[in-house]
């Protein structure tokens, strides 16, 4: 499936998963979705029912940036970082902290630098290795990866998610997914290429049912 931007890939899937019956997981949900948003640049859900809340997408990404894994800021926002907190404050799931670690972000900037058309620049977020520490936060994300396909100076970004619930965890996550891409464009002088994601699980909740009304 192909989207012009993200308000219309959020409509469309919307009304695609609420149509479906409710799951063995209280949800509602299609596996295996993948789609491409053509315009990166223009990354608020501006549906006039779902009532996207751009300040708070902006203090996610700013903490993402900051690399802070301590959610405790954050949960003042959300309160839903409060369950996947640790006994210090800290989650998995603040992304920054992940492609920060073991400098992720710089190797793929270095890596396309020195190989254009390279297959190597990927940033892994949800690592199986560490299954012990998932506990109370185990991250949606699993990869996300930066690749040109025949012009050079055009950058697209490919995500994959193990779940993704369509109405708080996509809309967000879009628009931050978004905003690394644009970052990763002015570290290689790059134009914003399309953005396609792949959810095994894109799922809504009992709560978000009907809003189309």
């Amino acid at each position: 499936m192909i989207y012009n931007n993200v308000t219309e890939a959020f409509e469309s899937l919307y009304n695609k998963i609420d149509k479906v019956e409710e799951g063995p997981n209280k949800t509602k949900a299609i596996y295996n979705t993948c789609f491409t948003i053509k315009d990166t640049k223009d990354l608020v859900v501006k549906t006039p029912w779902r009532n996207f809340k751009t300040s708070y997408a902006e203090k996610e990404w700013i903490w993402y940036v900051s690399g802070n894994r301590n959610a405790e800021e954050i949960a003042k926002c959300a309160k839903i970082w409060y369950n996947h907190m640790d006994d210090n404050g800290n989650v998995n799931s603040n992304y920054g902290w992940q492609w920060w670690r073991n400098d992720q972000y710089r190797y793929v900037v270095e890596e396309l630098k020195y190989n254009r058309f390279s297959r190597r620049a990927v940033i892994t977020i949800y690592d199986g290795k560490e299954w012990e520490d998932y506990e109370k936060d185990t991250p949606c994300t699993l990869a996300i990866q930066f690749y040109f396909k025949t012009d050079p100076k055009v950058l697209h970004m490919s995500v994959i998610m193990r779940s993704n619930d369509l109405w708080f965890g996509f809309c967000n996550d879009a628009y931050c997914f978004m905003k690394l891409h644009e970052s990763m464009c002015e570290d290689l002088n790059a134009i914003q290429g399309e953005y396609t994601h792949f959810a095994q699980n894109l799922h809504l909740y009992p709560r978000h049912y009907g809003k189309n009304i």
